[in-house]
């Protein structure tokens, strides 16, 4: 998993790259893409906290997100 800084590295690379946060850090992944330029660009966010979720229930919340995983790196 990449952090805000390995994504824009990899981004100004040409390697498609995205970060994936949970909703209690939003606002400091935000803060960190608009402070190295390159504000708007998409993350995937999952519910806070994850870390009490069983393996399924975690699953479920991965499989949830995996559409919006590849349309970010296919863009």
């Amino acid at each position: 998993m990449c952090s805000v800084h390995d994504t824009v590295e990899f981004e100004r690379r040409g390697i498609p790259a995205t970060v994936i946060i949970t909703e209690a850090f939003r606002n400091a992944c935000v803060f960190q893409f608009r402070s190295k330029g390159m504000p708007g660009h998409p993350y995937i966010e999952l519910p806070h906290p994850i870390s009490n979720l069983s393996a399924e229930q975690m699953r479920e919340v991965t499989l949830r997100e995996v559409d919006a995983l590849v349309r970010q790196l296919v863009a």
